[in-house]
Formats: C-alpha cells, structure tokens, sequence
C-alpha cells in the first residue's frame, strides 16, 4: 500500500524485472552474468590491492586506473545483491528507498567513471605534448579524487530530491533488474517534466562536456603525434592511449546505447532493452580489466607477483597434483 505524505504517493515497494520471456530459465540465464561478476569483482579488486601495495606504481597513470577499477566495482556491487536476488531466489521487491539509494549510487559511479576517463585523457594529453610538465601537473591524485566524488554527488542530489517529490500511482513494475532513473520516472502519475530536464542536464553536463573534452584531448594528441619525425616514435607515442582508448569505447557504446533504446527503441522486445541494460552495467567493469591488464605490462607483472604472494604454496600445490597425477596414470 502507499503511503501518503503532503500530497505525495510514495510506493512501499518496487518490482524489479528480470529478462522477459525468460522467467523459467533465469537460474541458467544467470550463470554467464554471474562469471562477468566474478571477473569483474576479483579482478578489479585485485588491480586496487596491486596498486595501493606496490610502490613502483604510485604514479599518476595508476592512480587513474586505480579509480577506474573503483568505481567498475562500485558499479558492480551496487546491482549484485538484486540481480542474485532476482535470477535465482526470485525475489523481485524493492522498497521505494533502496531503490532511490541503487540509482544514486549506479548513477554515481557512471559519472564518476566518465570523470576518471576525462582525466586519463589530460593525462595522455600531458604526458604526450607537454611531458616536462607532467610531474608538476599531476601532484594531487587524492584531490582530483575528492572533486570527481563531489562532482558527481552535486549533480545526482537534485536529481534524486526530484524524484521524492513525485507521486507514484500507477503500476510499481519497474523494467530492468535495477533501477534506472528513466524507469523510475516513467512510473510517476504527476507532471515529470522538471526531472526529465535536471536527468538530461546531469547527463549532458557530465557525460556530455567529458566526451567533448575526451575528443578534444585525442585531436591535440594526434597533431603532437603527427609532428613528430621519426615513425617509430610516433608509435611509441600513440602506444600509450590504446587502453586508454579501449576504455574510453566499452563505456561510451553501452551508454550512448541505452540511452537511445530508451527513447527510440520502443519497438524492440522486452529482452532486448534488459540485455543492453545489463551490458551497460557489466561489459565496462570486465573489458578495462582485460584492457589494462593485456596492454599495460606493469599491471600484469605486479598481478602475477601478487598472486605468488597471496598464494604462495601455489607451486607447492601444483607440484602435489602432479605426483598424485603421475600416481593415479601408473596405477591404471
């Protein structure tokens, strides 16, 4: 039953949806998504501890990848409990409060994550056309941290005060198996016009002004690219914004898709707005940790020293397979 407060209808509950048409088979559906989820939970975790621990990566370009890997595990948290809890135990409810929580911090970490890639971006920039100032440029990770967590928060507050102020008397079904600012919204049964502009204006200011600057960036990289004489430079040089790139790509294309299935896509099936909205949510987080762990050689070499260090009867152990291998080939 709602509740009513000064006029204003708030849900007890939501209803979150799984993959339409595939309710009977949710439990097999899950597997793969639960894979991604493990990947991208170990694996960026794994990058944090790396980083945080190892002292020949305390430099700006880690630090950066250090808050990229944050906030993809941010993202993936902020959705685990309710997509278990709907593949498997089929447990659908969300009250109207973690639901307003959820989208604040799913959103929040998308906004933190297109600011972290700005930032990667000036730092290439940097690095590439004005590398005697880079030391002096980049000083203060912690302090680009704080303004990027106070950027995102400043514009997501309003957004979220708005949708309170709603009444919600229509059907409490939401279309995703999270919630979604759009999906929350379309629930309403009072005039969304006010939420619809502050939404597209968080989104346009941040996401928008970042890919802007990101495209700007990648322009004055490529002129600096170009007037440099030797080819083999120039390859080195442009060698170093490949992952950079690929990051840039597998957060853009999930986003820029979703965002128009939701306004455009009204003919597509059902299962098709709930796969590209999980992709949104997973590819990004599973795809930079393969990106920067393929590419960077650093990263790869300080994973593989850390899980000798994690484990390290790790060798003790394989030997031990080995001969119980060789027992079991002689016994037979």
């Amino acid at each position: 039953m709602p509740s009513f407060n000064q006029s204003i209808f708030h849900p007890t509950v939501f209803f979150l949806t799984g993959i339409p048409g595939f309710e009977t088979y949710h439990a097999w559906v899950f597997i793969p998504f639960c894979c991604l989820y493990v990947i991208a939970i170990s694996g960026n975790g794994m990058i944090l501890f790396v980083i945080i621990t190892e002292s020949s990566l305390h430099e700006p370009m880690y630090y950066f990848l250090s808050m990229l890997s944050f906030s993809d595990l941010g993202l993936c948290l902020s959705t685990l409990v309710t997509m278990v809890g709907i593949f498997w135990f089929n447990t659908r409810e969300i009250s109207f409060d973690a639901c307003i929580g959820q989208m604040f911090f799913i959103h929040g970490f998308t906004l933190m994550e297109s600011s972290v890639l700005l930032a990667m971006a000036f730092d290439r920039y940097i690095a590439i056309c004005n590398p005697l100032r880079y030391a002096t440029t980049f000083n203060g990770p912690l302090k680009t941290g704080v303004a990027i967590i106070t950027r995102g928060t400043l514009t997501l507050t309003p957004v979220v005060v708005l949708l309170k102020c709603l009444s919600y008397c229509r059907s409490h079904v939401l279309h995703h198996s999270y919630c979604f600012h759009p999906d929350v919204m379309k629930l309403s049964c009072t005039d969304t016009r006010i939420n619809s502009a502050a939404g597209l204006t968080a989104l346009i200011t941040t996401a928008g002004v970042d890919s802007i600057f990101i495209i700007l960036s990648y322009l004055l990289i490529i002129k600096t690219v170009f007037s440099i004489a030797s080819s083999e430079e120039r390859k080195k040089a442009f060698s170093t914004c490949i992952s950079h790139l690929g990051a840039v790509a597998v957060f853009y294309i999930p986003l820029i898709s979703l965002s128009f299935v939701h306004r455009f896509g009204k003919w597509a099936p059902p299962y098709v707005h709930t796969l590209i909205a999980n992709a949104y949510l997973l590819i990004p987080p599973v795809m930079n940790l393969i990106i920067y762990s393929v590419k960077t050689k650093q990263i790869r070499r300080a994973v593989n020293e850390a899980i000798f260090f994690i484990v390290p009867s790790l060798s003790g152990i394989k030997c031990r397979c080995n001969l119980i291998w060789l027992d079991l080939c002689c016994y037979f």
